[in-house]
């Protein structure tokens, strides 16, 4: 399965097929240059590093690697200036082209560092867990994190081709799995409700990460989000309907701790407040409320915030979401199953008593 992001002449290739990392031919198409630099983490080096290096071998090229330790904890500015350190060292110059090979994490990283070496150089998404695959290798965001906010400091830069195997899957630990369906589920609820009932007939065989299922689910993600990429790439507009649920979660990562919960957790427990400041507000049916809290559960997800959260510790991170416009916060909401809107025409009273309840609930 092929898809394209259509970007003009940055327009770039997602390729959804089995054991594609194994194909010299795919990594030819997508990486011209004799420099190479395959960026990636200890949990994913030892399974997927030798693989991707036998593909990228040929006369002529200059292969490294970089490998750094994993987790969110690791997305700052250090670990990013361990990526601009090894590319100093070894001289490598504007045409190295770097290979992302692992989760979010290291493509966000690994994004942002092709963006400023040298003022940008090329580089390929290789995500190896569901989280990535069906979001954040596609669309060109890249960042690290910051102690006061989740993805405050980076830019936009395409890569030139997302390559996703889905059968490294199978290594995925189970949490990590119910991880990227949050992000899965997302699309559904914000503007696609055949996908959401798809989801809601297919979460067993999802869970239990069958083949077909799970490549279906890939690829319909992949193509939504290239549908709202290639119609808003900065973010003026409807792509930032795919923030549903990030602005309560992000909050959550920040006071907990990077890496405590994972990023689909906190945006699993991020959309089931959403739903219910949209019931809170007359907007969305409780039946519907009710459906989407079942899928999220369905998935292994938490639907309650942490019994450390308080509204007001919600409040202090969610002030420096960047959706903020004027000192007016914006919520992605839902008016629908797969009708989102982005809105800062809610009464704060109306935040205040989700927030409320959901922590009084947790407690």
């Amino acid at each position: 399965m092929k898809l394209t992001v259509e970007l003009g002449d940055r327009s770039y290739p997602i390729l959804i097929r089995p054991d594609c990392l194994r194909d010299a031919s795919v990594w030819d198409d997508c990486v011209p240059h004799s420099e190479v630099v395959i960026v990636t983490n200890d949990v994913v080096a030892p399974l997927y590093l030798e693989t991707v290096e036998a593909g990228l071998v040929k006369p002529g090229r200059r292969l490294l690697s970089l490998i750094l330790p994993d987790g969110e904890a690791h997305k700052n500015q250090d670990t990013l200036t361990r990526i601009y350190d090894f590319l100093l060292q070894n001289n490598l110059s504007r045409k190295v082209v770097l290979v992302a090979l692992g989760g979010g994490v290291i493509g966000d990283m690994t994004g942002f560092a092709a963006a400023t070496y040298q003022r940008g150089v090329e580089f390929v998404q290789v995500p190896t867990t569901l989280l990535s695959q069906v979001d954040s290798s596609v669309g060109g965001k890249t960042g690290i994190n910051h102690p006061l906010g989740k993805n405050m400091i980076g830019a936009f830069k395409q890569p030139k081709a997302v390559l996703i195997d889905p059968t490294v899957l199978g290594s995925l630990p189970p949490r990590e799995l119910s991880a990227g369906l949050a992000e899965v589920i997302k699309y559904g609820l914000i503007g696609d409700a055949d996908f959401f009932i798809w989801l809601e007939q297919t979460m067993p065989e999802l869970m239990a990460n069958d083949a077909d299922a799970i490549s279906e689910a890939i690829y319909r993600s992949c193509a939504a989000k290239a549908r709202i990429v290639a119609a808003d790439e900065t973010e003026q507009g409807v792509r930032a309907t795919l923030n549903l649920g990030h602005t309560f979660g992000h909050a959550i990562e920040a006071e907990m701790g990077y890496g405590t919960w994972l990023h689909g957790e906190a945006v699993g427990t991020g959309m089931a407040l959403a739903c219910a400041m949209s019931l809170r507000l007359g907007w969305l049916e409780a039946g519907v409320v009710g459906r989407a809290l079942a899928l999220i559960r369905q998935a292994g997800l938490p639907v309650e915030v942490p019994g450390k959260m308080t509204p007001a510790s919600f409040m202090k991170h969610m002030a420096r979401d960047k959706k903020v416009e004027a000192g007016q916060l914006r919520l992605v909401l839902l008016t629908g199953l797969g009708q989102a809107v982005v809105t800062g025409d809610f009464a704060a009273h109306v935040l205040a008593e989700t927030l409320e309840q959901a922590c009084a609930s947790a407690g």
